[in-house]
């Protein structure tokens, strides 16, 4: 990730993956919380504060999208017995989706 005036590159193999606009916030802290943070910058674990809590919060959502996933995983498996798909309901769903298709390209045409 590199700063460019007031834009973030996020690279990915040596390319540009994404450029987002970067916003200021300020926060205050106690004594003790800054000095940890400061220390954790100066021992070469981060390039500044700000990269600092940007991992921190990269990694607060990464938390949060693994407990929703979890939560999601646990109803499909209290919802009931599981049901063997047949070739009837295989059909069935390809049917909707050239259905979806379908509808999807007349209102592009129109």
């Amino acid at each position: 990730m590199a700063m460019n005036g007031n834009y973030c590159h996020n690279y990915h193999q040596g390319k540009i993956r994404e450029v987002t606009t970067v916003k200021s916030m300020n926060i205050s802290l106690p004594d003790a919380m800054r000095t940890y943070i400061e220390e954790k910058v100066a021992s070469g674990g981060y390039s500044s504060v700000s990269e600092y809590f940007r991992e921190l919060v990269r990694q607060d959502q990464k938390r949060q999208a693994a407990e929703r996933l979890e939560t999601m995983l646990l109803e499909g498996l209290n919802s009931g017995n599981a049901t063997e798909m047949t070739p009837d309901d295989w059909e069935d769903i390809r049917q909707a989706v050239r259905e979806r298709i379908a509808k999807k390209k007349g209102s592009n045409q129109g």
